[in-house]
């Protein structure tokens, strides 16, 4: 009897059972060999009544193996998809593709897209130019609103200029001036920051090491914190701070010697005054944020640079930064420039009667000093009885000035 050599060679039998969306359930027999293609056939033609309608048809569904959700490929054999007998396969129409949009769908589109596009800068001189102009140039505007923070240094460093003079006139300058001291004294050997001082005791530190460490650190939780452990094993960790009364005792015990030379009195006089100068200069003297400084480097700038950024920046890591990778202005050199002293805004502060009194207070030298080091201090000083009234009226005429 003569065999087809297809029958002799074919591949084992599976018996699978198919799906379709309609509900209908079939077994159907294929060879491993059998593509996916011609089984789909198979499978519609079933579902047809033994024909195809539409030639399409076999491209429009697709066969699922339902065990492993995956999409059996047209292309490969029942064996390459590693089909086994009894498998549940699905026979699912594809979706339809949506549809491509008509050219008047698309022009229409487009049109609403360019309706609430944002116009550009030719559209608006095209729109404006028939409007009235007004002398205004928006640069200049913009420069000349100035920030009064960034403004407020340049005047403290001239006001400290002529408060310096106004108090060297007084016949007793040296007097006030040691008072001055004494205030500048107690105000850093006195006075702690309770929010800060809190904070170190809840991390563990004893209460009268971490109001040393406040008080040596200008009052940075950072840099205290970073010299209590430097020196927890230092024995003089405990030893207190030198205060206001041992600085009078020393002061006392050179009163006799001061009082003997009675003939260079008025030079004596001068240095002393340039001496407590120097020594409230050398007290706010600014001091670099360790933490700042390390993280800045770590980024590849220089330790004069970082240190010039933080003294800008008034130790704002983040503000330094910028003020690093920007054109860095204002300049470290620009903070101890004053204001021009032939400019309105100064001479109109200097009219002020209420700054004229302040300014032979040595209190309001002290403020003016302490604000150019710590300018976040200004708040306080705001807030004083007797340097109060004076930040006000410079800060209501410089206003008044850049308004107009």
């Amino acid at each position: 009897m003569f065999v087809q050599e297809e029958k002799i060679f074919a591949g084992k039998v599976l018996r699978l059972h198919v799906c379709a969306s309609d509900g209908a359930e079939w077994l159907e027999e294929a060879t491993e060999d059998t593509s996916v293609e011609k089984l789909k056939e198979r499978c519609l033609k079933h579902c047809a009544h033994g024909s195809l309608e539409d030639p399409k048809s076999v491209t429009h569904h697709k066969l699922i193996h339902a065990a492993s959700e995956r999409v059996l490929s047209d292309t490969k054999t029942l064996l390459e998809e590693n089909v086994q007998d009894e498998d549940v396969l699905l026979l699912i129409k594809k979706r339809a593709p949506a549809p491509l949009p008509k050219m008047a769908d698309v022009s229409a589109e487009e049109k609403k897209k360019q309706e609430q596009k944002a116009p550009d800068r030719d559209a608006i001189f095209r729109a404006t130019a028939n409007l009235p102009s007004y002398d205004m140039d928006r640069a200049v505007v913009q420069t000349n609103v100035r920030d009064f923070q960034t403004e407020l240094r340049k005047i403290l460093v001239s006001l400290i200029e002529v408060a310096q003079k106004l108090l060297a006139l007084n016949p007793d300058a040296v007097e006030l001036f040691k008072k001055a001291n004494a205030m500048l004294d107690e105000d850093e050997d006195g006075r702690v920051d309770e929010a800060a001082l809190r904070q170190l005791t809840e991390m563990g530190f004893p209460e009268s090491r971490a109001v040393k460490a406040l008080r040596l650190n200008h009052m940075s939780v950072p840099q205290a914190m970073e010299w209590l452990i430097e020196h927890a094993e230092d024995p003089t960790i405990d030893t207190p701070l030198p205060g206001p009364a041992l600085q009078g005792e020393a002061g006392a015990e050179a009163a006799p010697a001061a009082a003997a030379g009675t003939s260079a009195e008025g030079e004596e006089d001068r240095d002393e005054l340039t001496e407590i100068f120097k020594k409230i200069r050398r007290k706010r003297e600014f001091r670099a944020d360790a933490r700042a400084v390390v993280s800045l480097m770590e980024m590849g700038f220089d330790e004069k640079e970082v240190i010039d950024a933080l003294r800008v920046s008034n130790n704002q890591q983040s503000a330094a930064c910028e003020w690093l990778l920007g054109d860095r202005r204002p300049s470290p050199e620009e903070l101890d420039k004053g204001i021009d002293p032939d400019s309105p805004l100064f001479q109109a502060i200097l009219d002020n009667p209420v700054v004229q009194l302040g300014l032979t207070n040595p209190k309001t030298l002290l403020a003016f000093e302490d604000m150019l080091e710590s300018p976040l201090n200004s708040t306080q000083w705001m807030n004083d009885p007797e340097t109060g009234p004076v930040m006000l009226q410079i800060s209501r005429i410089f206003q008044t000035l850049n308004r107009t």
